[in-house]
């Protein structure tokens, strides 16, 4: 689903196996941002949570500890969230997608022989 390049992440067209195409229609990954925030939320209570029982206390002084924490966390897990919120998009909330076996067998494209 991804090439890997010094651009970074790009989302390929088609599957290479099956030729599936990924973007169902123009802008069909603009949801995945939502699918994001929501992991990115889920990370940063999980992160704070874990913070404050390690042993971090909650208080006005360690304010701008648990907001690097925060910040942190999110930056380093941003790539992923980027990858797995376009896998969620597909595979959980499309229910119409799925992989039909010899669909791309003709066409590296999954295009069906007009000819």
């Amino acid at each position: 689903m991804y090439s890997l390049s010094f651009k970074g992440q790009i989302t390929n067209e088609y599957c290479p196996h099956c030729s599936l195409r990924f973007e169902r229609e123009p802008g069909f990954f603009y949801v995945s941002m939502f699918v994001s925030y929501a992991m990115s939320c889920a990370e940063m209570i999980s992160a704070s949570v874990a913070a404050y029982v390690l042993g971090l206390p909650l208080t006005y002084d360690n304010l701008w500890y648990y907001v690097g924490i925060l910040l942190a966390t999110v930056l380093v897990l941003t790539p992923i969230n980027y990858r797995y919120s376009r896998v969620i998009l597909l595979h959980w909330l499309t229910p119409g997608l799925g992989y039909v076996p010899g669909s791309g067998d003709n066409d590296p494209h999954g295009l069906p022989d007009t000819i």
